[in-house]
């Protein structure tokens, strides 16, 4: 089943004289935003901070939703399986653009046009071959990265280590198929060079708060000393969870964000996310204007921030090395 909401021009219509209402209808431009678990009535400038600082942007570069700007929104509310439906529909509705924050959702939508602009909002798509260079993606597809490349995963579980030095017993929360994919395969490197165990804490479909719960119990019957956390939307759309399901495990856990260190998490090593979807506006600006999406670069974040949240380390009983506080780009107390 498809979740969509359509927003039109509401309002006084009825009222306009018809030259105007043409010239107005002229200039309406339609996008599609996608995202694999959100909720549609968090993708709105009333909803998540992330969607709020996006329209925002368009808002302050010349596009109003219900003014000039139509959007579509979709949601595959945590089912993978509906990945490949909804990019199918998207495409058969042949909007202006579309935006989304899903890998997978990005790579079915590469398949089914070659024409529509998409903006995605991912981890390296290099890597995950969605475009072949940063710097000339090339194509109908631009974007923002959250990650710097595959030694970011590395670097999270390293951080991890250094925080919790006698950790044995590590998890990688993840759905699974990230768990199969190269960004695991960077983490279980890592692991592996470090001398950690590190297995996979895999989610199942739909991901919902009952199999969060579910992977939790898990991990604390196997008395699970660490978590890192993958770098999903789908985590984020749950981050409060995560928080509260890890505090309440015990568990020690880096997240690919530092909203959930904001909320009470331990640590974060991350871009900043704002950031990222200011620029993601600005790119979608841009190719409403007129510009070929294949020739804006896919930009990608140089500046990765370590959050720690110190009250949490207490509460854990954690004592977090002085040399490790110190390197912290920024430690709440």
């Amino acid at each position: 089943m498809r979740r969509r909401e359509f927003i039109g021009l509401i309002g006084g219509a009825a009222a306009w004289p018809l030259a105007v209402r043409a010239q107005q209808s002229s200039k309406m431009k339609r996008i599609a935003i996608i995202s694999p678990a959100t909720k549609i009535g968090d993708m709105k400038v009333s909803g998540y901070r992330i969607y709020r600082v996006f329209f925002e942007e368009l808002s302050r570069l010349g596009y109003v939703e219900g003014q000039n700007l139509v959007v579509e929104r979709y949601s595959a509310e945590g089912r993978s399986e509906r990945y490949a439906d909804l990019a199918r529909d998207v495409v058969s509705a042949h909007p202006d653009l579309v935006v989304t924050t899903s890998m997978p959702i990005a790579l079915n939508l590469k398949i089914r046009t070659t024409t529509i602009p998409i903006v995605a909002i991912t981890a390296d798509p290099v890597v995950a071959g969605l475009v072949p260079s940063l710097a000339r993606p090339g194509g109908n597809i631009t974007g923002v990265s959250t990650d710097a490349g595959l030694e970011l995963y590395g670097k999270r579980l390293g951080l991890l280590a250094e925080a919790i030095p006698k950790m044995s017993n590590a998890r990688y929360l993840a759905s699974q198929s990230t768990w199969a994919g190269p960004y695991a395969e960077a983490a279980r490197e890592a692991a592996r060079r470090a001398g950690i165990s590190l297995a996979g804490a895999l989610l199942g479909s739909p991901i919902n708060e009952a199999e969060y719960q579910r992977v939790f119990n898990s991990m604390e019957q196997d008395r699970v000393d660490a978590l890192m956390v993958a770098e999903e939307p789908v985590h984020f759309t749950y981050r409060r969870l995560l928080v509260e399901l890890a505090a309440k495990s015990r568990i020690p856990a880096i997240y690919p964000f530092r909203e959930a260190v904001e909320l009470g998490g331990l640590m974060s090593y991350s871009a900043d996310l704002l950031d990222i979807w200011r620029r993601a506006a600005r790119q979608t600006a841009e190719i409403l204007k007129g510009a070929n999406p294949g020739e804006i670069p896919f930009y990608q974040p140089t500046r990765f921030d370590l959050v720690i949240n110190l009250k949490t380390a207490k509460e854990l009983g954690l004592t977090i090395p002085e040399a490790f506080l110190l390197r912290a780009d920024q430690v709440i107390e």
